[in-house]
């Protein structure tokens, strides 16, 4: 994989998701939330951005499977990606990565039995989320 500053030009960890998806993006909007610091940069998986950053990392047919954190040069996929979000969140929430103790393979188990459910149990939008006006700086596409 290339350097993901050599894909875009990146500040602070950024988070992909699936633009389509109620939950991921409810959980976009989690994040923004208890973010004061504004750190955490977004776009979704299915942008041109996202692209250009996972570059050869992402297969075509299993990519909007899971959200993917990208700090630096590091990428974290599922329930990594997840607790390492709440790692870097302002309030108690960094507290949740405690759960980084448990095994990888049972921690992404719980994350894909509720990710291949996502869209039955929040539902899917037809087009992505789009952010408000005051929250676009946040969006890297």
């Amino acid at each position: 994989m290339t350097s993901t500053a050599d894909a875009v030009a990146l500040t602070g960890p950024v988070i992909l998701f699936d633009g389509v998806c109620n939950l991921c993006t409810a959980s976009v909007q989690f994040v923004i939330a208890r973010d004061k610091r504004r750190r955490f940069r977004f776009a979704s998986l299915q942008s041109p951005v996202a692209e250009r950053i996972l570059g050869p990392d992402i297969e075509t047919g299993g990519r909007l499977g899971s959200v993917v954190l990208v700090v630096g040069d590091r990428t974290y996929r599922k329930s990594s990606a997840a607790l390492q979000t709440f790692w870097r969140l302002d309030g108690l929430w960094p507290l949740m990565a405690v759960l980084l103790i448990v095994p990888r393979p049972i921690r992404d188990w719980v994350y894909d039995w509720i990710g291949t459910r996502r869209y039955r149990f929040f539902g899917k939008r037809d087009v992505c989320w789009v952010p408000d006006e005051k929250l676009t700086e946040l969006f890297l596409d």
